[in-house]
């Protein structure tokens, strides 16, 4: 009998780490899967934000009727003409089935009028806003939605996605270390609970989908957790290996609003056709004790000290990125990674080991303000890791964002009927 209960014992612990290596599995894969939704932008457009203005982060989920702006920088300098067109998403990402009568009033494929030159900077560029309502389009639904930018011989230049919401349900999120003893310091887990006080939701295990966002990452995401119980009207989710994320660590950042001048991160500052500034060595922080490092989890602030406007008076600096790293990497590849560029992965981001210097060692030309970052890891089968340089610690400060959608049976497109954002800085167990 002690040998069956023993044998009982460890079975379930096997069981527990493969099933938390299947979800985070998923997980990775579903989001790399993701980024092929969008096209990445080239070389000359540089700081896409796509966001609500009134909104400090600069995640791209907004509430319906609320104005979505859409700002980016062509460094070419030249007014070229871009026109915007906008699709309609399933909850998957797939083609929602809606003609664009059904989710927007108007028509889009219009050209993007609102545009200024850059000001007294080394870097010559245009500057370009959308702004979603106008008088040609205004959008009617909620859901997934991917707006594709066009040049002036309908080539598709770059295409950013966002998610309208509405305020239908009632979500209440709790952020948790685990249950598992094997993961406590390293993991969170979302646990959260959803109510409908206007709308029944009818058959919620097929009708009801989930995501829930680590900081604002779409990518780094995890899909459709179905209801494990419902109380009266109320749905509970209260996974722990299905809801967990890596914690991570603090991103790091440098501070450059003062282009001329070394500032926080920024090791020295060098002129040449434009500004290049150096920064600190950063160490791998996988075996380093947990430290608190003040950030905005993973985003960026666009900011010049010496100018009226951010949009255009903001100079382009290249920042010069170093990693000292130990660890093996072995058939893996290090990228810098945030919000800068839109969470960019590519042969741009890769970092590349130096001999001379001994660094891991990157190169962006970056908008100067305020700036996070980090370093993951890529491996041959383009698997993210988000914290072998950086390790995990369950101390860390995330921010978590949680969507609910909604298909009644009989209905064409996945509706967004809730949003809301939770954080781990009181994090419970």
């Amino acid at each position: 009998m002690i040998f069956v209960y023993l044998y009982q014992k460890i079975s379930d612990k096997i069981m527990n780490k493969i099933t938390l290596l299947v979800v985070l599995f998923l997980t990775i894969t579903y989001s790399f899967s993701q980024v092929n939704i969008e096209k990445l932008p080239p070389d000359n457009i540089k700081t896409i934000i796509i966001k609500n203005p009134q909104e400090e982060d600069q995640i791209p989920i907004i509430k319906l009727g609320n104005l979505i702006e859409l700002h980016f920088d062509d460094i070419n300098g030249d007014e070229a003409d871009y026109y915007y067109k906008i699709e309609h998403y399933n909850f998957d990402w797939t083609k929602s089935i809606l003609m664009k009568s059904e989710y927007l009033q108007g028509i889009d494929d219009q050209h993007i009028q609102q545009y200024e030159n850059s000001f007294n900077t080394l870097q010559m560029y245009s500057h370009y806003v959308l702004k979603i309502p106008n008088r040609d389009v205004r959008l009617i639904k909620t859901g997934n939605y991917l707006l594709k930018i066009y040049d002036d011989e309908e080539n598709l230049v770059f295409s950013k996605r966002f998610i309208l919401y509405e305020d239908k349900t009632f979500i209440a999120p709790q952020i948790k270390r685990s249950r598992d003893l094997d993961f406590i310091n390293e993991t969170q887990i979302v646990q959260f609970s959803i109510k409908s006080p206007n709308e029944v939701l009818i058959n919620p295990k097929q009708t009801v989908k989930t995501l829930v966002i680590q900081n604002n990452d779409l990518d780094n995401s995890i899909n459709d957790l179905i209801p494990q119980y419902t109380i009266g009207g109320e749905l509970i989710y209260r996974y722990d290996a299905e809801a967990r994320f890596w914690a991570s660590n603090e991103f790091f950042y440098f501070d450059n609003k003062e282009i001329r001048a070394s500032n926080q991160g920024v090791n020295f500052v060098e002129l040449g056709e434009l500004y290049n500034h150096y920064l600190f060595v950063n160490p791998s922080r996988t075996n380093q004790p947990y430290t608190y490092n003040p950030d905005i989890n993973g985003d960026f602030v666009v900011n010049n000290l010496d100018a009226d406007d951010n949009n255009t008076e903001a100079d382009y600096v290249k920042i010069h990125f170093k990693l000292e790293n130990y660890e093996d990497l072995t058939g893996k590849k290090v990228h810098v990674y945030g919000g800068f560029n839109g969470y960019r992965i590519d042969e741009s981001t890769e970092m590349l080991y130096n001999k001379s210097s001994g660094y891991y060692e990157n190169t962006q030309l970056i908008k100067q303000g305020f700036t996070n970052y980090k370093y993951i890891v890529v491996d041959e089968n383009n698997e993210i890791d988000y914290s072998l340089v950086d390790g995990n610690f369950y101390e860390t400060e995330n921010d978590y964002h949680i969507l609910v959608y909604y298909r009644p049976l009989g209905a064409r497109y996945d509706q967004v009927i809730g949003y809301v954002k939770g954080t781990s800085v009181n994090i419970s167990n």
